[in-house]
């Protein structure tokens, strides 16, 4: 089978950002399967290119790069602008590519656009992957707000699922969100993936001379407000006044409030949170290993309750508990195989006061710890996650 594989952010474990893509197609290739993926420049891949396109290849897979940058750092239309510039361009493999099954990856939802051109003006059988709720989740956090363009994006959506031979959702509450407006359509859930024999192998620990071994919180992603990075800060201020300088909150990341943070650091002399820039997925693992809990904070909304943020997942890997806040899928989860907590999004007191209390009981961590390892093996493995998508593929699209 030849797939044509529509997606912005492409990257491999050299870079500083999810690999699914890279490892579903890899294993795709290795089943005897072409994979050509289309992408191109993020900030946080390790991808490169000289020329406005360019054709690489990475364990089998042939990646086509459409030179147009992507960062989160940039201004909002700046980002629209990236994300039409790339699917304009992405419209000519649309057009032309071999393929027997194309699949476009969202967000943004204008991935969508070569997607709908193959599936219309070539009759290929489109797969639509729902990476997050767009463009729900974009005007629900108020940054789409021109009443005209929301109608049009939700027409994109809409017909993006409708056209699609199967879609499949990141999360449970994905689907559900998708079934209930769309009952017709074949869906599926295939989370995120996790590299278990990469985050479950014991990998040394580079502290820096600045962190003790089980005695800091990580966060690993976009430093902003989607995330909700100022609960991480104002959790790091409560610690400080306690007077528990002993516990961090570790920063691995780049985004929008990375600057306000190291800012608050300097103006109130924090000895309670560290931000370390960008780091190869590969270089992460030690740190994530070694850290109290893993950290995967998001802003309090309903969308982003179904969110399946690859920090998750690679955490359990790594066999270490997980701290969020969101109250949907990933709550339940947690309460269901005690693999961690779910906390207020909204009250940083209650973050730092369970990472005390966690401090305190280190047996409670080490059952957590366990139990992760063995649901993620279970539940995440990027080779099981990308047999049950080809297998939807198959079952759907021939």
């Amino acid at each position: 089978m030849k797939i044509l594989y529509f997606y912005q952010y492409y990257s491999t474990p050299k870079g500083s950002w999810g690999t699914r893509v890279h490892e579903f197609a890899s294993e795709w290739v290795k089943q005897g399967h072409q994979v050509q993926v289309v992408t191109s420049i993020y900030s946080k891949s390790d991808l490169k290119a000289e020329k406005f396109i360019e054709n690489q290849k990475f364990e089998g897979v042939d990646v086509t790069i459409i030179n147009v940058r992507i960062d989160n750092k940039q201004a909002f239309l700046k980002r629209i602008y990236t994300f039409l510039a790339y699917a304009f361009f992405s419209v000519w493999y649309a057009l032309t590519a071999k393929a027997d099954v194309v699949i476009a990856s969202s967000g943004p939802i204008t991935v969508g656009i070569p997607g709908l051109v193959a599936r219309y003006l070539r009759g290929k059988k489109l797969v639509f992957e729902t990476r997050d709720l767009w463009p729900e989740g974009a005007i629900e956090l108020g940054l789409i707000k021109n009443k005209t363009l929301q109608k049009i994006a939700f027409a994109l959506e809409s017909r993006c699922y409708k056209a699609s031979s199967l879609v499949v959702a990141l999360s449970i509450g994905m689907k559900e969100n998708i079934l209930a407006r769309f009952p017709k359509a074949n869906v599926i859930d295939v989370t995120n993936a996790a590299n278990i024999p990469l985050f479950s192998t014991p990998k040394p620990f580079e502290g820096r001379d600045l962190l003790t071994p089980k005695k800091y919180a990580i966060y690993t992603g976009n430093i902003g407000v989607v995330n909700n990075s100022i609960w991480l800060l104002e959790a790091a201020k409560v610690l400080q006044k306690r007077g528990r300088t002993d516990l961090k909150i570790l920063f691995v990341g780049e985004g929008q409030q990375r600057e306000f943070i190291q800012q608050e650091i300097e103006k109130h002399k924090l000895e309670t949170i560290l931000i370390w820039g960008l780091m190869p997925k590969k270089d992460l693992v030690g740190l994530i290993q070694n850290a109290l809990v893993s950290l995967v904070p998001l802003k309090g909304t309903p969308v982003l309750d179904t969110s399946s943020p690859n920090k998750f997942f690679e955490s359990l890997a790594a066999g270490v508990p997980v701290v969020q806040n969101t109250q949907g899928w990933m709550k339940d989860f947690l309460e269901k195989y005690s693999v961690g907590l779910t906390l207020d999004p909204n009250d940083p007191i209650q973050l730092a006061e369970a990472l005390i209390k966690l401090d305190a009981e280190p047996e409670t961590l080490i059952k957590m710890g366990k139990n992760a390892s063995q649901v993620a093996s279970k539940y995440f493995d990027k080779d099981y996650l990308a047999n049950k998508m080809l297998k939807g593929i198959t079952e759907f699209c021939q």
